[in-house]
């Protein structure tokens, strides 16, 4: 079972990275490699109970690969993490056969919430440099994530999302007519935009009436008689 499991890493590796010149040199020198068959041996342990042991070696092999996998992480055989340095894979996360993750990307959740909190990525998922996929939902067979993109929630199979938070931007290769801009619900330069619009509004409409009132102020200045004025005039008239 082991043996078979790593054969499908290796070949996961050189099916994956051109630079992988044979299957030797990556069962020696591939950190991803090491660190799915430590993961593995781990796992086991912390399904026969022996949770501490099993987070020793987890944190044996973050130290030796740079690579963090929580040993009740589910991962099946076939995965691929290149380079991997900075990777973190959280207790509850799902990894299927084909997917690939490079250096830097999080599998992670977005609280302190109990139950399923991190991602289930399915089968040929891409995982770029430094992307955060967050939350418990599924990332669709095949779908792309792009380097440094936050995902927040559900991606549908075979779809290319990028930025922050993370937006679908193609589906099967085409662009997608109107790109989904929610992946946040409550984006905050959303919310500071409409802020910033309704303020601007205001005081437009406060300026507007600010000028109306010293309009009117002053066309009541010029109707008030001068009582001096009129003073003078009567005493001249008398003389």
């Amino acid at each position: 079972m082991w043996f078979s499991r790593l054969r499908a890493d290796i070949a996961a590796a050189k099916k994956n990275d051109p630079a992988a010149r044979n299957k030797f040199e990556i069962f020696l020198t591939y950190s991803g490699v090491h660190a799915l068959s430590h993961h593995r041996f781990a796992n086991r342990l912390y399904r026969m109970h022996l949770k501490l042991l099993a987070r020793v070696v987890s944190q044996v092999s973050r130290f030796l690969t740079g690579i963090e996998i929580h040993p009740a992480a589910r991962i099946y055989p076939g995965v691929f993490i290149d380079h991997g340095s900075g990777v973190v894979i959280g207790e509850t996360a799902e990894v299927h056969s084909g997917v690939v993750i490079y250096q830097g990307a999080t599998l992670g959740g977005t609280g302190k919430e109990g139950g399923k909190r991190h991602p289930t990525l399915m089968e040929n998922v891409t995982v770029s440099a430094g992307a955060k996929i967050l939350g418990g939902f599924t990332v669709g067979e095949g779908a792309k994530i792009g380097a440094g993109a936050v995902v927040l929630k559900e991606v549908p199979p075979h779809a290319t999302v990028v930025g922050v938070p993370g937006r679908v931007v193609r589906i099967r290769g085409e662009k997608v007519a109107e790109p989904d801009l929610c992946q946040d619900k409550t984006d905050p330069w959303q919310c500071y935009r409409k802020e910033l619009c309704h303020l601007r509004t205001r005081v437009a409409e406060l300026e507007k009436a600010l000028g109306a009132a010293c309009g009117e102020s002053a066309a009541a200045d010029a109707e008030v008689p001068d009582e001096a004025a009129e003073e003078e005039t009567e005493g001249a008239g008398e003389r």
